[in-house]
């Protein structure tokens, strides 16, 4: 037993070594898989659990140590962070032909803009207020306000909010209707206990969604980070279009000789991917705006507002209580029909 967790041990640690493994994740990433299929290789396997036990102590110390797991979690911890690396994947290898200034405007353009500003963790509509998104507070709100919809600290807000993509905390109900005039006490209700309270179903929080936000609209939230419709189809526009183009371009032949030479511009200007990926990315974005639309008038029939409910039972209880005063009711009829 001992010979054989040493052995693992030592495999797992060669492999790690010779291999040149950077990424020493026990996860089944690209490199983790790489290190699992050597380790196979090697003849380890789930026929020798001793020599698979202290393969994956090994990797597993390794990746303790060198926070390797961790740093996974911290680069795809926002929306943006997995956005970057979708539209990597979607762009394809022709993106490499243009400039670090060239393709840093690309993804801005087709990605970087149109999703961030999709994603509901600002409002470009009020600039007012910093971009405070719609029945959400200002996270650096003086202490003990009435009203959380303005901020003491300007420089510190706009970080937060424009640097980190932090939403902020819920306004209260009556100051967020303010905001949102079709808002529902069942609604805030609901989508509390969905912020704080549901686990998703990881169980941990890091994935979970609700089919109404306070704006009665689908929202996943990503490690506490929102994603709507709106931000789904930005995606999937800016990503799309600038696909299209790039993959669709002609790829460099070989000479007589074999050898392929990379052109020394690329076909498609920059600025005509960026444009068109732009462009894509707000069709897609108006588009998932109209689900969103069209989801909301579907789940919010026509309800009446809080106030009108408010105002009828106001009124059904005065009427009661005249019927009770001119004798036509009892005490207990009266407590009843309540």
């Amino acid at each position: 037993m001992l010979a054989g967790l040493k052995k693992g041990w030592q495999t797992a640690a060669d492999v790690m070594t010779k291999k040149g493994d950077y990424g020493h994740t026990i996860l089944p990433t690209k490199k983790g898989r790489e290190f699992y299929s050597a380790l196979g290789e090697a003849g380890i396997n789930a026929s020798k659990p001793a020599e698979l036990a202290g393969a994956l102590g090994a990797r597993l110390l390794t990746d303790i140590g060198g926070d390797e797991t961790r740093k996974l979690y911290w680069r795809y911890n926002h929306p943006m962070a997995i956005t970057e690396k979708l539209a990597e994947k979607g762009m394809g290898d022709n993106i490499r032909l243009y400039s670090a200034p060239q393709k840093a405007a690309i993804g801005l353009a087709a990605v970087g803009v149109p999703v961030s500003a999709s994603l509901g963790t600002y409002d470009i509509t009020n600039l007012g207020e910093l971009g405070r998104p719609k029945g959400f507070a200002q996270s650096y709100a003086e202490q003990g306000s009435e009203d959380r919809r303005q901020t003491g600290q300007v420089g510190p807000e706009l970080v937060d909010r424009f640097v980190l993509g932090r939403q902020g905390r819920p306004l209260k109900f009556d100051t967020a209707k303010q905001d949102i005039p079709n808002l529902t006490k069942e609604r805030y209700s609901n989508y509390m206990n969905y912020l704080y309270n549901e686990k998703g179903p990881l169980g941990a929080g890091i994935i979970k969604g609700t089919r109404e936000n306070l704006e009665g609209v689908p929202e996943a939230r990503i490690v506490g980070f929102p994603i709507g419709l709106q931000a789904v189809g930005a995606i999937a526009g800016g990503v799309g279009t600038t696909g299209t183009i790039l993959r669709n371009m002609q790829t460099p032949m070989p000479d007589a000789k074999g050898v392929i030479r990379k052109p020394t511009k690329p076909p498609v200007k920059a600025r005509t991917v960026a444009l068109a990926g732009a462009g894509g990315a707000v069709l897609g974005a108006l588009a998932g705006k109209f689900v969103n639309t069209m989801l909301a008038a579907e789940g919010n029939p026509e309800l009446p507002s809080t106030y009108e409910f408010d105002t009828a039972l106001s009124q059904h209880e005065q009427a009661l209580t005249n019927m009770l005063e001119s004798g036509e009711i009892d005490e207990r009829q009266y407590q009843a029909m309540l």
